[in-house]
């Protein structure tokens, strides 16, 4: 299955074993920097360093005995597909004793990992989704209109359509008043036509939701259709393109990714100006693992900001699902907190789940100076 859709983490995020472990697997398959020598080799050193990583687990013969089967199962998996896929790299997520399993293919390459644990590790896939944006191209002239999708570096025509604006007439009439009322009318279908265009986009973008509108179109028509936008629309415009209906999808797909790359730094560093000036006056942000933790449990938080591929060690209560940086008991109910491999993992998981927006930062970034972790707020809950 092809990793495409902020949905297919958070399903995933929903799943853990009761009593079992569930493994999750990251590997590292792109064949334009690495040989299938490579890719090989760097497979069966992860599945062999792990097997014995289970070896001295304080686990149960049950417990151990699904482990093994999960990195069966990947091994085998790996070997039937890893020569046919041409995916940047691969994940799975399996618990041989519920009979649990998903894998995806990954449009970037992620760090070659095995984790176990009671939740699957979505964190690097939520990670790659978040460099990618999906993205609707809208691109019209007098005669049509197109509507592309680029996401995942891939793009595809959603929709298309004609128009019944008239062509231009020349001068005549007496004094030319004819033909002035002949352009009167044209430019009435033409912004009909505009309106159909508007309306479509935003039908669109309630049926596949996109996060940035890019349009194509030339400069004299462009005020008139920005004018006729629906205001959801006009928050994700983000660019005008030199394009028009009659050009190639690769001739398209090149200027968006260009563009997607220096928009998406250009995000980057206002979040990150945006999150230090709210730190610097008190206002609504936290930095740091416990204070992002607290604000987080508390569902105070709009924004999460995470360096991209950071781990830090916590703890969660297995009761309330709360997570700290270093509590020893729950304060809520006083239960003893289990420790975490990757807190930020849970973290972000905790973020999906409350429908919080996560901005995994690329290092190295200011967001370093505040311990690799900080957030947005809705409010802030007085202590």
């Amino acid at each position: 299955m092809k990793l495409s859709s902020r949905k297919q983490i958070e399903s995933l995020a929903e799943f853990e074993s009761k009593e079992f472990l569930t493994t999750s697997f990251t590997l590292n398959t792109d064949k334009s920097k690495l040989t299938k020598k490579e890719i090989s080799l760097n497979l069966k050193n992860l599945l062999s360093r792990h097997k014995n990583r289970i070896d001295e687990m304080k686990l149960n013969k049950e417990k151990k005995d699904s482990l093994y089967r999960d990195l069966e199962r990947i091994r085998k998996f790996c070997d039937q597909n890893l020569g046919s896929q041409n995916s940047s790299g691969i994940a799975v997520f399996s618990c041989s004793h519920d009979g649990f399993w998903e894998d995806f293919t990954l449009p970037d390459p992620p760090k070659n990992r095995i984790v176990f644990d009671r939740n699957p590790y979505v964190r690097p896939l939520s990670a790659i989704l978040g460099q990618h944006y999906r993205i609707c191209v809208l691109t019209f002239n007098r005669k049509e209109a197109k509507w592309y999708e680029v996401t995942l570096g891939e793009i595809s025509l959603m929709e298309e359509m004609e128009s019944d604006v008239p062509g231009k007439v020349r001068e005549g009439g007496w004094e030319g008043y004819e033909s002035k009322r002949i352009e009167r009318h044209i430019a009435a279908h033409f912004h009909e036509f505009l309106k159909k265009i508007t309306s479509k986009t935003f039908n669109i973008f309630k049926n596949n939701y996109f996060d940035w509108l890019f349009v194509g179109c030339q400069d004299e028509y462009y005020q008139e259709f920005n004018g006729l936008l629906h205001p959801y629309l006009k928050e994700r415009m983000k660019a005008k393109l030199k394009i028009n209906p009659s050009d190639s999808q690769n001739k398209i797909l090149k200027q968006v990714i260009n563009l997607k790359k220096k928009l998406k730094e250009e995000e980057q560093n206002d979040m990150i100006n945006h999150f230090a000036a709210e730190l610097e006056k008190g206002g609504l942000a936290v930095s740091g693992l416990k204070n992002t933790l607290r604000s987080l449990n508390r569902s105070e938080v709009d924004t999460l900001l995470v360096t991209r591929y950071f781990t830090m060690p916590g703890k969660m209560c297995s009761k309330c699902q709360l997570l700290f940086a270093d509590e020893a008991k729950c304060p809520a109910c006083g239960q003893k907190t289990r420790p975490l491999i990757d807190v930020m993992d849970e973290a972000v998981e905790a973020a999906l789940e409350k429908k919080c927006q996560v901005m995994h930062i690329e290092a190295p970034s200011d967001l370093g100076k505040y311990g690799n972790i900080g957030a947005l707020l809705r409010f802030k809950t007085k202590s």
